[in-house]
């Protein structure tokens, strides 16, 4: 079924005529290595006219540090938003590797049922569900990584 763009999604059926999840947003979200998202940032205002909306800095910043690490800096470029993010210890550190990449976010108020219809449909877990500080706040989050090798985080938090 083709989408409607009808903001109530709880009333839109999937594909196998079961319910739709419900999700309210989906947030690319780009992870560089350690201490270069402000760099990141300054590149796609630069380059893009990219306008910074809102950052989030790490709350266990080390002394030795010159920059705080960035949690999640959202980036507005026209009408669509994106997240960048420092990979830290707790970050996406599977993305691909080499500690940058970029995953998915998909955010909703069932966390359990979406991580659940994922694994059901061919996504393998990355991880338990679990209490989350990062991006965008706190809340659930779950990771699954879909038959194709991308990351999706399922996450309750993010409403603003």
């Amino acid at each position: 079924m083709a989408q409607t763009g009808s903001a109530d999604a709880e009333h839109q059926q999937n594909g196998d005529g079961g319910k739709a999840l419900g999700f309210f947003s989906f947030v690319p979200q780009l992870i560089v290595p350690a201490s270069k998202a402000d760099e990141a940032v300054q590149f796609y205002k630069a380059a893009f006219g990219a306008e910074e909306v809102k950052r989030v800095n790490h709350p266990k910043r080390k002394a030795e540090q010159d920059l705080p690490l960035v949690l999640s800096a959202e980036v507005k470029i026209g009408p669509a938003s994106f997240l960048v993010c420092d990979q830290t210890d707790e970050s996406f550190s599977s993305v691909n590797g080499t500690g940058g990449g970029i995953f998915f976010r998909l955010e909703t108020e069932d966390v359990a049922g979406a991580v659940a219809k994922a694994l059901e449909a061919g996504a393998v877990a990355e991880g338990e569900i679990v209490e989350a500080e990062g991006p965008c706040g706190g809340g659930l989050l779950g990771k699954v990584k879909d038959p194709f090798g991308v990351v999706w985080a399922i996450a309750s938090a993010g409403k603003s």
